[in-house]
């Protein structure tokens, strides 16, 4: 039996890697995994966009992202090769 409550185990949570979306099993996702579900050498840097307000950022490689459930949040910010 889990310990996670039933709705902790019901989210999904989805990544949009250059416009194609990756689902993914957590909340959170750091840098180098990013790089990995991309398939990116790890020298690229990786760029967080904000579809919503039409502005970029380049992450650190110690930051992690905090992600919503669902598709709607995929469809408002991906993330790319710097």
């Amino acid at each position: 039996m889990s310990s996670q409550p039933e709705s902790e185990k019901e989210k999904k949570y989805f990544v949009n890697i250059e416009g194609a979306e990756e689902p993914w099993h957590e909340d959170k996702i750091t840098v180098p995994q990013i790089r990995e579900l991309g398939g990116w050498d790890a020298s690229q840097p990786v760029v967080e966009v904000n579809l919503e307000k039409n502005t970029e950022r380049t992450l650190e490689e110690d930051d992690v992202v905090t992600l919503k459930p669902g598709h709607g949040f995929a469809k408002k910010i991906k993330f790319q090769r710097g």
